[in-house]
């Protein structure tokens, strides 16, 4: 019905244009009777025109949408498409969409207010001959698609209207045989496969992250669960002797290694940890070493206690000091310090483990795999706000810092307990 009705309106639009015109030429230039055959027959000539016109545009139409209605037949379309893109992305899309149609002409875009105007060649859908009289497509001059990007949110709202370049009153005599239609529908095809493609990389790109995250988290988990056989062998080893000549010692050395052993079990997530959790461990660590090595290895730890509750990522410590103990005092003779610092600057919470071992020597050094992986984690878990550095420690050793964000209410806590024991 739907149809009948709008061929009938062409029809009727020619029809009465045609009858007029005949009738103001017959009155001018035609004898009263010649006029009556002449009038007749142009009526319907333009009518019969029309009406196949008209019908060809209904045909085309149901051919591109396979329905029709009054929003497809209509020679002036309008599309409301929402981007799940900020309005500048939104722009950009809508943009290439327009410049790759098929006959498009001059396109003037305005980033800054967020508007596409562009001028749209008029394409016959056939071609030969005087097919274009079946086509429907009679329509002068070309197509024109207006684009207005709306910020909404984190999203962009687009209006599109794709009309032909005369008035709206021509619609009532004039089709355009489907081409505004194909062109927004061309449009919102673009949009949705670009979307799509965005959607596909940030898939990837997530999914590359959470491989590198879960890897990340497998090395941490190796790393927790990763005692070294000769380090718990020659602790287990220097205990057995101690329980023989001095029973006080062996209990305590294996309290240290019981305190270790459960502080180093894998966490079953990612989670941070604690300063004073971490510190506790590295304090089981050198204790043993303490008992093992005896005057060789002395402990210096500076951190205070308020700090304890800063978060910190897990195992970073116990990495800087074993690095600090094999690669630079167990190597030298005489052995060393090694020193435990903590420090809060400008919103960040700075850790130094320092040494004053071999250094970096041939036989030292110590920037093998335990440092890249800390590196690492420290990117993954804080992109650029962390950072890790590793210099040499005057006048011999080693001076590693590791430095992370420190919470705001943290660092105000913190300032305010050093300012009461000042005055105290």
């Amino acid at each position: 019905m739907t149809s009948f009705f709008f061929i009938f309106r062409i029809t009727l639009a020619w029809a009465i244009v045609a009858t007029a015109l005949a009738i103001t030429v017959a009155q001018t230039l035609l004898s009263e009777r010649d006029s009556g055959g002449g009038l007749l027959l142009l009526v319907l000539g333009v009518m019969a025109f029309a009406a196949v016109t008209a019908f060809s545009h209904v045909r085309r139409v149901r051919l591109l949408t396979g329905e029709v209605d009054r929003a497809t037949l209509a020679c002036r379309q309008r599309r409301q498409i929402e981007v799940p893109f900020e309005a500048g992305e939104t722009f950009d899309i809508i943009d290439a969409a327009i410049r790759e149609l098929p006959g498009a002409g001059q396109v003037d875009s305005a980033r800054d207010s967020l508007q596409v105007r562009a001028r749209i060649g008029s394409v016959p859908p056939y071609s030969g001959g005087a097919a274009w009289l079946f086509t429907g497509h009679a329509s002068p001059g070309g197509n024109q698609i207006i684009v207005t990007v709306t910020p909404n949110g984190d999203a962009g709202s687009v209006t599109l209207i794709c009309e032909p370049e005369r008035g709206a009153w021509t619609d009532w005599f004039l089709v355009d045989a489907g081409g505004n239609l194909e062109n927004a529908d061309a449009i919102g095809r673009a949009v949705a496969r670009r979307v799509a493609e965005r959607r596909r990389g940030e898939q990837a790109a997530a999914i590359q992250t959470a491989t590198e995250k879960e890897l990340t988290v497998a090395k941490l988990s190796l790393l927790h669960a990763q005692v070294e056989p000769h380090f718990l062998y020659n602790t287990l080893a220097s205990a057995q002797l101690l329980t023989r000549s001095d029973p006080a010692r062996a209990d305590e050395m294996l309290g240290n290694l019981i305190s270790y052993l459960r502080n180093s079990l894998p966490r079953t997530d990612d989670a941070l940890s604690t300063l004073g959790q971490e510190l506790e461990r590295a304090r089981a660590y050198l204790d043993i070493l303490v008992i093992r090595m005896g005057p060789r290895l002395r402990l210096q730890v500076d951190v205070a206690a308020q700090l304890h509750g800063a978060p910190f990522p897990a195992m970073m410590l116990q990495t800087l000091v074993e690095n600090a103990i094999k690669h630079g005092l167990e190597p030298k003779p005489g052995g060393g310090t090694v020193w435990i610092i903590a420090r809060v600057h400008e919103g960040a919470l700075a850790l130094t483990v320092a040494d004053d071992g071999r250094g970096f020597s041939a036989e030292g050094g110590g920037t093998g795999i335990g440092l890249r992986n800390v590196r690492e984690r420290l990117r993954l878990a804080y992109g650029g706000a962390a950072g890790f550095a590793i210099v040499s420690n005057y006048p011999c050793g080693v001076a590693a810092t590791i430095s992370v964000p420190y919470p705001a209410a943290a660092t105000a806590t913190a300032t305010a307990l050093a300012e009461a024991r000042r005055d105290g």
